[in-house]
Parts: structure tokens; sequence; C-alpha cells
């Protein structure tokens, strides 16, 4: 193997070239190799000669040679330069594949690389930062406790003649039919229907207000194009109801009763689980911005080349999104008065910013000698798995399949890890603020 190397800043050029002497042995090895597992019609078990299978397979197994030796070679060129790469290195083929393939002509092909710059992380001793904090007052338990009640109304009987409004649950018997004939799934008794959860086909519901105890009526409606049962989608339907009681909505008394109809045991203990779940939220956000003011005073303290084509990744990453919010008519204010290049030139700072704090973040966590457990990325992967219901196979099949999701999905549990070994380290001047005030957005 032959190597030259081309430097310019972080971007690295390695020139390689491998006789087509060396990859004729490899080619021999690797038939050597396979050649007792092989059965081929007319020779016994393990008894092909060497000829027949150069001449049978000779180019495909070239290629697995081929790859292989791209792969050892690249690797072998970057650890003798002694560089660490920041990304992934871009392999171009000098030579005619074809020739290679069948053994006339060497193996030669360059690649680009950017690699790590050569820094020294900050002392986190050193830096100070500001930690907003929030406990949880009385007002806004309250809030929330009405909150809990709100969404378990009771439900109490109206009078006979009250006409049932949107709001209002009522009590039905139902009968649905397609074309004169009742379909399956289209009948029930007894079921309590709330106006307006749009719980049902869009329509019925509608026609439903304004219907009192004792009455009935035909609902004229339309399944969906998408419906999930092929048979009715698109289909027009007629549902024969009946109303035997309309029910007038009823915020509960948040007393011992209400607690116990949740399965907790006492009101004491759902205001100290509802204050703990607010508290866990306060303490949240007061992380999230420790965090901001973490990675602002990061940002401040280094100032070092970076890596050109993570920069373009991310830029490129951050500017499709942006013309997406564009298109879909959600860009701020401020951004829809700047030109194009204008715009470019911040978000390229947003871009270097993410990226330099990215390698200090990298760097500091490989200094601490920080990982990530098995059971950490299990359990984070359960719960990306918990956000498609009924499909959480497949997004399980997904992420063991793609390295590069996994990568993603890693990557936010070792920034998390970092951050919170460098939280320890930093002097934190701990801010009282009203919930509101730790709440707040920033502008940024």
């Amino acid at each position: 193997m032959e190597c030259t190397e081309t430097t310019d800043g972080l971007s690295r050029t390695y020139k390689v070239k491998v006789p087509a002497s060396d990859l004729q042995s490899r080619l021999d090895e690797r038939i050597e190799e396979i050649r007792p597992q092989m059965r081929l019609k007319g020779f016994r078990p393990g008894k092909v000669p060497a000829t027949h299978v150069r001449k049978m397979f000779g180019k495909s197994i070239m290629g697995e040679v081929v790859e292989a030796m791209m792969k050892e070679t690249s690797e072998k060129a970057i650890a003798d330069a002694e560089v660490r790469p920041a990304s992934q290195p871009d392999m171009h083929m000098e030579s005619d594949m074809e020739a290679v393939l069948a053994g006339d002509e060497d193996l030669a092909y360059h690649m680009h690389v950017d690699v790590m710059p050569d820094f020294e992380p900050a002392d986190a001793s050193k830096l100070k930062i500001t930690r907003p904090v929030a406990e949880v007052d009385d007002e806004a338990l309250n809030e929330a406790l009405g909150r809990v009640a709100e969404n378990n109304l009771k439900y109490d009987a109206r009078g006979k003649t009250a006409k049932a409004r949107d709001g209002d649950a009522v009590l039905i018997d139902f009968t649905g039919k397609v074309d004169g004939e009742a379909f399956e799934g289209g009948s029930a008794e007894g079921y309590t229907l709330v106006l307006g959860s749009n719980s049902f086909i869009p329509g019925f519901e509608e026609q439903l207000v304004g219907t009192k105890a004792g009455e009935e009526k035909a609902v004229e409606v339309s399944f969906p194009e998408n419906y999930q049962a092929e048979h009715l989608a698109g289909k027009d339907a007629v549902f024969d109801v009946t109303v035997h009681e309309v029910r007038a909505p009823k915020t509960p008394e948040i007393d011992e009763e209400f607690a116990k109809g949740l399965g907790i045991d006492s009101l004491e203990e759902l205001k100290n689980l509802v204050k703990q779940q607010l508290q866990q939220e306060l303490d949240n956000a007061s992380r999230a911005k420790a965090k901001r003011s973490l990675l602002d005073a990061l940002d401040e303290k280094h100032d070092f080349e970076l890596p050109p084509k993570m920069v373009d990744m991310e830029f490129n990453q951050i500017w499709q999104q942006l013309q997406q919010e564009m298109d879909a008519g959600r860009v701020s204010d401020e951004d829809k008065d700047k030109s194009e290049d204008d715009l470019k030139e911040e978000y390229r700072k947003i871009a270097e910013r993410r990226v330099r704090l990215g390698l200090v973040l990298a760097e500091i966590g490989r200094l601490a000698e920080i990982q990530i457990s098995e059971q950490e990325v299990q359990q984070a992967l359960v719960r990306e798995a918990q956000q498609f219901p009924g499909q959480e196979r497949q997004v399980l099949e997904f992420f063991q399949q793609n390295q590069d999701a996994m990568a993603q999905l890693r990557a936010p549990i070792y920034e998390d890890k970092v951050v919170d070994h460098l939280l320890e380290q930093v002097e934190v001047d701990e801010k009282k603020v009203t919930r509101e005030e730790l709440l707040a957005e920033d502008e940024e």
C-alpha cells in the first residue's frame, strides 16, 4: 500500500494505491478460505479446484476483496497519520473498477476527511453560571387540581324535556345501516356519547344536538374515504338512534371521594402527586436554562478552527428546516424582513456554534471517560417506540438495522450525561424566580 497526504487546515486528502499483485494474493487467500465449503455440481464437496472457482466467481469475490481492502487501507492511512476523524471519509475511486476486478490494474483511490481540531477544554471549575429555580405555590397547585377535575367530569341527568347541548352526554341505542343493511360493529345499546368529543364519524354528534330523552332520530352520515374499515370507506350510512337520557356535565368537588374515584387513597395523596408532577416540570425547566447558561459559558471560552464538512452538514440541516418553516408560513417577523444572504450568514453562525459546542462536549466527555450504558440506550429506544402505538416492533427493528438512527438516539443521552458532569463542577448561582418567569421562553 502506498499513501500520500495533503493538508488544508482541518481537511485531509489521502491518496492510496494498492498493487494489483496484493489484490491477487488476497483473492487467492479468499478462494482457499471458501473452497472447502463450496458445493458445485460435478465436484465432490470441498474439492472444487481453485481455478474453477476463480473462473466462475472470481469477479464477485474480487469485489469483496476490493471492498475489504479499501476499508482496511483507509483505516490504516488515518491511523498512520495519527489524526482523529471528525466525519466519515469521503471516498473517490480513481482506477477503472472493471480493470481492477479483472486483476489488470492497481486499486487507486483518494479520500477526503475532516479531522478533529486540537484544543484543550476550559476548566469547568472556573466557570460560573446562573440557574433559575422556582417552587410550586398554592395557586399553581389549585389550578392543576382544577384541571384534573375538569378532565374527570361527572354527568348528571337533566330533565326529560331538556334538549341536548354540545358538551352534554347522551345515553343512546343505535343501529347503523348501509344500503338498508345493518353492518357489523355498527350497533350498540346503552352507549354513552359526549357530544362534541368527536369520537364518532363526522356529522354524527352534531345531529344529536337538540334531541331529548325518548326521542328517535335517523342520523345520516358518510364514512370518510380513509376509514379504517375498507368496506365502509366513503359509503353513506343511516343510524337509527334512540335517546334514553340527556346528561349535563358537572365539575366534581375536589374532595376525598373524588381522590378515591381516581384510585388514590386520599385527597392529601392526590395533592402530593400533583405537586410532585408540577415540581418536576419546574425542575426540568430549571435544568434546561442552566444548560443554556452553561453552553453560553463554554461557547465564550472556546475559539478554534472548525471542521468545514461538519459545519456545512449542520448548516444544511438548519437551512432545510428553515425553508420548510417558510414554505408553511411559520417564519418569524424578524426573519421575514431579512434577505437570504443575511439569513444564511446568521444561521451559519448558529451552525458553527452548534458544531463548536458539540466538539467541546465530546472532548470533555472523552477526557472524563463518560460512557452510555446499554440499559440507557434500551430505555431511550423503548420511549421512542412508545410514540408510535401499534408500530413498536417496526420502530425497534428500524433502529436496530440503522446505525445512523442509533447514533442519533445515543447523541442526546451522551450530551445530557456530559452536561450533568459539568453542572457538578461549575459554580452555580441559584436565583429564585416565579413559576411564570421560569417557564417563560427566552427571546433568542
